[in-house]
């Protein structure tokens, strides 16, 4: 694939995001011209791109497309759930197109054509135009030039002409040229102006001195009426005054034009509301004064010759000023293609273990000035790799963005009333977590529609309102991104999982569970509560693949639901998947790294029996985990033991260990396949002796200390019961 038809399919594919984007707040806003106008851009850009790389295929389609969002703009024809349905249609449509042309093939294959006939058929009706009944240009141009069923003979075209005094010898009647402004229109009226007529006795008969008024209702453009005396018009004086109700169109005209740098007079040529021989004239003005003289702006002068209203000139250059400014920003910016940016990021994490190593080194050594060196080499390092991490921080928002076409979709496919609540769309996160989290967050988003989500009846008599609300929430917490998806819907049937949990033999008649843990089986594979599984989802059906997926990224996904009110999902993932600031720990002669973010404080473990798993913090009980029991390191206990205090979702925990060795930059390095099976571990790094370190996975952890102490907790309520 060239290099312009590549630019041109990632261009292409961001003005259908826009133009889908504009079609979905259409239905919300249909009297919004600005985005009817934005939509009719995205459109336009697309069809006038694909005809520079020659996809002719993209091109007409998109020229369908264009006429009916061109009679929607113009009014007329009136916007509607069926007309906003088939053009996003025509995007989908669209973006199937460039998927042929970015594989490389002529012409889109027989399915894909067939759709795309299918779509201009159902185009096509838009574009019917009733038939005019007797007298129907008449009508037509009334319609543009009427109000209040009457016309309005101060709305026209307004000419003023001065012949010049050579016309008649010429050979040209100064009648014939307002004859033929009748086949434009009607003269609604027309002043004779003799102030040019000298005395009798200086007369020359042969000479003219006649000027007219002018006013001619018509719906053609002022170039058209220029024209009309292009025979004459070196030899008279000519200003064409457009009506009052052209002032308005040329300034959404001026509104309408594409994004390019262009030069004043040109936009004013290109919205019709100045001729090139008026512009020409301007320019020659301008130009023809003296070189001590300051120039005037080109707009000034067209004003005081009295060719184009102040208004639209003001206009046009707020426009190029907005262009400039655009351009101006667009030009600090640059395309990388995302594997660069991934290789950049391996040569940073290769460039940090080599620092460390160097570090080391000088440490080694003792000598102060390789030691001062290589402590500003690190902190460079540091500097170096935040900001190559921040080449792949990307706002979540356009993700989101993508889930209002799916819940106008689902929505009207469900006859349900939901809107969609996006906050926090400005938060960031690495690339690679975005492209993963959106198939696990388009399952929950379905779920709640189509399970949590009640119809509109159900919810007006269950108090509530008619339109369902889902929420999309993003938001930074201890080092990792939390995203949340409410729903204000039934909520999860507690009772209704516990039975079909004791169903599939999951949990036994007799087990005693909390409310949580009821909730949780949710995440069981296949586990579901629905009757019939339909097309869209089944609370439960595919939330294990949810899950997993998720926890795949160095994340975590919990559920909390109230019955009769809602359901809320809660997943927390990590800023990134490459490098983070570590808090490197030792036991034994094992070496761990416990990410910083998740780090509040170290402490010394005192006193403290070895088969106790808790201790007292300022009064709060802190359930703590022996890295040395865990992953069965068996050297002796050394005679002193410190804790690290770490918190995850709200949740304190300790972890064990012999050696607090301080920060340390970790390259995150994951793990082979047959290790994806181990818990508490979340990667490995390599430190600057060229050893291997496992990085803790901090989440499991705290939850492995939960678990184990609700199981104390139960254990010690059932002892009194079976001594009695």
């Amino acid at each position: 694939m060239d290099e312009l038809t590549s630019v041109f399919i990632q261009e292409g594919r961001e003005q259908l995001q826009a133009m889908e984007d504009g079609l979905l707040q259409l239905e919300q806003q249909p009297d919004n011209h600005d985005n009817i106008n934005s939509i009719f851009r995205a459109a336009h850009t697309v069809k006038g791109a694909s005809g520079v790389i020659e996809c002719h295929f993209i091109e007409a389609f998109t020229h369908k497309a264009e006429n009916v969002l061109d009679r929607l703009r113009n009014g007329e024809i009136q916007v509607s759930s069926e007309l906003t349905g088939l053009l996003l249609r025509c995007c989908d449509h669209l973006g199937r197109l460039m998927d042929v042309l970015e594989a490389g093939q002529a012409e889109p294959p027989a399915e894909v054509s067939a759709a795309g006939n299918t779509l201009l058929e159902e185009l096509s009706a838009y574009m019917v135009t009733p038939e005019p009944s007797a007298g129907g240009m008449v009508e037509a141009e009334s319609e543009v030039e009427t109000s209040g069923g009457g016309v309005v003979n101060t709305d026209s075209w307004h000419i003023s002409v001065r012949f010049g005094p050579h016309m008649l010898r010429g050979g040209m009647d100064p009648l014939s040229f307002l004859r033929y402004l009748t086949s434009l229109g009607e003269i609604l009226a027309l002043e004779t102006i003799p102030d040019a007529l000298p005395a009798a006795d200086e007369m020359d008969p042969e000479a003219c001195y006649l000027g007219f008024e002018i006013r001619l209702q018509t719906r053609a453009t002022k170039a058209d009426i220029e024209r009309v005396f292009d025979f004459c018009r070196d030899d008279c004086e000519l200003r064409i005054l457009p009506p009052n109700s052209k002032l308005t169109e040329y300034l959404k005209l001026i509104q309408e034009l594409p994004e390019d740098e262009m030069r004043l007079g040109e936009m004013l040529v290109r919205c019709g509301a100045l001729t090139q021989h008026e512009l020409d004239d301007g320019l020659s003005s301008q130009q023809s004064g003296t070189s001590d003289e300051p120039t005037s702006p080109i707009g000034e002068i067209l004003i005081e010759q009295k060719v184009v209203q102040k208004e639209v000139v003001e206009a046009a250059a707020s426009k190029q000023t907005r262009v400039q400014e655009k351009k101006a920003v667009e030009a600090r910016s640059i395309r990388v293609q995302a594997d660069k940016l991934d290789q950049l990021i391996d040569l940073v994490g290769e460039l940090v273990i080599a620092g460390a190593s160097a570090n080391l080194l000088a440490q080694r050594s003792g000598q102060g000035e390789l030691v001062e060196s290589t402590s500003i080499l690190s902190r460079l390092v540091e500097n170096i790799r935040d900001a190559a991490l921040q080449l792949r921080m990307v706002q979540i928002g356009e993700t989101f963005t993508r889930f209002n076409r799916v819940v106008r979709d689902v929505s009207k496919e469900l006859g349900k009333e939901i809107d969609l609540v996006i906050s926090g769309a400005e938060t960031e996160l690495d690339k690679s977590v975005v492209e993963k989290i959106g198939d696990p967050l388009m399952h929950l988003v379905r779920n709640s529609m189509d399970h949590g989500i009640e119809a509109g009846d159900a919810r007006e008599a269950a108090g509530k309102s008619r339109r369902g609300r889902v929420e999309l929430n993003a938001y930074h917490d201890s080092g990792s991104i939390v995203i949340e998806v409410v729903d204000d819907g039934r909520g999860l049937p507690r009772d209704k999982i516990l039975q079909k949990a004791i169903d599939k033999g999951l949990v036994q008649p007799t087990q005693t569970l909390t409310d949580q843990e009821i909730i949780n089986l949710i995440w069981e594979p296949g586990f579901s509560t629905v009757e019939q599984v339909t097309n869209l989802s089944g609370r439960g059906v595919g939330m294990d693949v949810v899950r997993r997926n998720i926890q795949s990224l160095r994340g975590s996904c919990e559920v909390s639901s109230v019955e009769g009110q809602g359901c809320t999902f809660t997943i927390r993932l990590p800023l990134t998947l490459a490098i983070i600031d570590g808090f490197l720990v030792g036991v034994g002669k094992a070496s761990y790294v416990i990410p910083l973010d998740m780090v509040i404080e170290c402490i010394e473990l005192n006193g403290q029996s070895n088969d106790r798993n808790f201790l007292n913090l300022r009064g709060e009980v802190l359930p703590f985990v022996r890295l040395r029991e865990m992953f069965e390191i068996e050297d002796e206990y050394p005679a002193r033991e410190n804790i690290v205090v770490v918190q995850f979702a709200g949740q304190k925990a300790g972890i064990v260990v012999d050696q607090l060795h301080g920060e340390f930059q970790t390259v995150i390095k994951p793990l082979s396949g047959i290790f994806r099976h181990l818990r508490g571990i979340g990667g490995s790094t390599i430190l600057g002796t060229g050893e291997v370190s496992l990085i803790l996975d901090v989440q499991s952890l705290v939850q492995r200390n939960n678990r184990r102490e609700e199981r104390d907790m139960n254990s010690s309520l059932a002892a009194p019961r079976q001594g009695a």
